[in-house]
């Protein structure tokens, strides 16, 4: 494989880390000290799919543009897509559930994925920036 983008693929892991390890934090703690309502998702299984996707989402943006850079916009909306069907799967036992608050989990999930995705988008952008 070639150097830069292993070199590429390790910072963002670093950072993809730290930032999962922070936000993980910071949200277990308000759970923790703010909420009194069940959850249906505990929330480290929130951050591991997130993770894991995102892990995923970058290492296939990241090995396109050291293939070619041309290709990388219709890479990232497939993958972008292919996210948003996978956290749907995700979320489909809570909507199929009996479970009576559902909004709290919904919001549990969905602010993770945001901050994720802009992540993701910044360093995608900053990929592009490097040329």
């Amino acid at each position: 494989m070639n150097l830069i983008f292993k070199k590429r693929q390790y910072s963002f892991f670093i950072q993809l880390i730290l930032i999962t390890v922070i936000l993980f934090g910071i949200h277990s703690y308000l759970i923790y000290h703010f909420s009194n309502q069940a959850i249906f998702f505990p929330i480290w299984q929130i951050y591991l799919f997130h993770f894991i996707v995102t892990l995923a989402l970058y290492t296939l943006i990241n090995y396109k543009y050291s293939q070619s850079t041309t290709k990388i916009f219709n890479a990232f909306m497939l993958s972008t897509m292919f996210k948003m069907i996978l956290a749907i799967l995700f979320l489909l036992p809570l909507l199929l559930s009996s479970f009576e608050d559902k909004i709290p989990d919904v919001f549990n999930f969905f602010i993770p994925y945001f901050i994720f995705l802009t992540f993701e988008i910044y360093s995608i952008t900053s990929l592009l920036k490097e040329d």
